[in-house]
């Protein structure tokens, strides 16, 4: 089934492909700890037409960094918190590999991620094949993740790829060449699609906030911010108070 396919359906399946790192460290550049408590489901449904799609799968392919236990902590948490609220995450792993010093020479194990492309490719070819979605939506700017645009291309060309940009990243101009479909994430993205302290799902265990995302004191979460009146003119009913997110 694909695009062709849709005359009795509401709406087209879409789903999200994050590469977790390409993202994380466009978000880390922002400066702001507590934007990477993010709700992936949320942002996926922020940037999808939802008239027309209807969100019905997110992947986070990532891994966790050796070396740094509380940054794993961390992590682990979001990882916990996302799949409450139904985001699949797919591990890849770190190995250390030999790094030369250009000033020294001398030889130091470098922790390297692995398998964190590929999860994300086949995570988009599987679930074409598998006839999961219409729509596939590829958050990253790697230029390696060209040659999963220009097969899915090929092999599904009822489906539809959108490159998705990370914050403060520019479109893979490679991926841009197997699909005209383009989204740049911006702050605002992420800010709308932050998760609450404590993130809960009926019967499951609660995930708290890491103290390290706590938002700055007098921080409003998007959903709480006063929404400006219409501009037809019309007088809007007053706004709900704004309360700080605890």
């Amino acid at each position: 089934m694909g695009l062709d396919s849709q005359a009795g359906k509401s709406r087209i399946r879409a789903a999200l492909y994050i590469d977790g790192f390409n993202l994380y460290h466009s978000v880390n550049d922002l400066g702001e700890p507590f934007l990477k408590w993010c709700n992936f489901w949320k942002l996926g449904e922020s940037i999808i037409p939802r008239q027309s799609e209807e969100l019905v799968r997110v992947v986070f392919c990532t891994a966790y960094y050796p070396g740094d236990h509380s940054k794993k902590i961390r992590h682990e948490r979001l990882v916990r918190a996302l799949k409450l609220v139904g985001v699949e995450t797919i591990l890849g792993h770190f190995s250390k590999e030999d790094a030369k010093c250009r000033g020294c020479g001398s030889i130091w194990q470098k922790p390297t991620e692995k398998a964190t492309d590929i999860n994300l490719a086949l995570s988009v070819y599987d679930d074409a094949v598998q006839d999961v979605m219409d729509t596939a939506y590829l958050l990253t700017a790697d230029t390696d993740q060209a040659a999963t645009a220009g097969l899915f291309a090929r092999r599904f060309p009822k489906k539809k790829l959108v490159s998705v940009s990370p914050p403060g990243r520019t479109h893979s101009q490679h991926i841009l060449s197997h699909t005209p479909h383009k989204i740049a994430l911006n702050r605002e993205h992420i800010e709308r699609a932050l998760f609450l302290g404590l993130v809960t799902a009926e019967g499951q265990a609660s995930v708290m906030r890491p103290h390290e995302y706590d938002p700055p004191a007098g921080y409003v979460m998007w959903d709480q911010r006063q929404k400006p009146a219409p501009k037809s003119g019309a007088k809007a009913p007053p706004p709900a108070a704004a309360i700080p997110e605890r």
